[in-house]
């Protein structure tokens, strides 16, 4: 067994989300769980057997369990590091005011008296939708070419408005969003095939989660 060296002072992701990275896990084979109660008496009935009955109490279970697993997983993780979370929120802090210094240098430069059908966002809004943007972004490269989306990530940081912990992190958060809601889609299905198929399909935006949340590009 190779140890993981113990960094108390910058801990690795890997260990700095440790309880999500463990809480998603469970939460991908749990899914396989779930499924498996609806696909496995299919399997096993007699061929001639015109109706089987299955069990969707844990797809629809795991449905509305997951969001708050995940996210006392999440709380959990800040608890373990508190001066981790400190030196986090003070950088956010650096590199939101970048990102609302650049959103107001782009208002002074628009057209005067230039109107909108409805109001524009704010450069605070702005601010908010960009790192959301570009978690978005990363989230959907990685899952193609983590070595592009590792280089998308360090040229949105090379001006100074992200950290590379703040933008995986956005893209750790748009992977575990799409997993909940194809478990949201999953827990509401009326047909059994369709409920275990939507459950299984949030297993790879749960998978590209725990790869998100344990990248190092720093």
């Amino acid at each position: 067994m190779t140890a993981i060296p113990a960094r108390l002072d910058l801990p690795a992701r890997r260990r700095r989300h440790a309880r999500l990275i463990a809480a998603l896990t469970a939460t991908v084979g749990a899914c396989a769980t779930a499924a498996a109660a609806l696909y496995q008496p299919v399997a096993d009935a007699p061929p001639g057997q015109d109706a089987v009955v299955v069990d969707p109490l844990p797809v629809v279970y795991l449905s509305r369990t997951a969001a708050p697993l995940l996210e006392a997983a999440r709380a959990e993780d800040d608890a373990r590091w508190p001066a981790a979370v400190a030196r986090e929120r003070e950088q956010a802090r650096r590199t939101s005011a970048a990102r609302v210094a650049l959103g107001r240098a782009e208002e002074i430069v628009e057209e005067p008296g230039l109107s909108w059908p409805v109001p524009l966002p704010t450069a605070q809004q702005s601010a908010v939708i960009d790192l959301a943007g570009a978690g978005d972004q990363v989230a959907e490269l990685w899952r193609a070419d983590p070595a592009q989306a590792a280089a998308v990530v360090r040229e949105l940081v090379a001006g100074g408005e992200f950290t590379p912990a703040e933008v995986l992190d956005a893209a750790v958060e748009a992977a575990v969003g799409a997993g909940l809601l194809a478990l949201a889609d999953a827990g509401t299905a009326s047909d059994p095939s369709m409920m275990a198929e939507q459950c299984l399909g949030a297993v790879p935006y749960l998978v590209l989660a725990v790869a998100l949340a344990s990248a190092d590009l720093d």
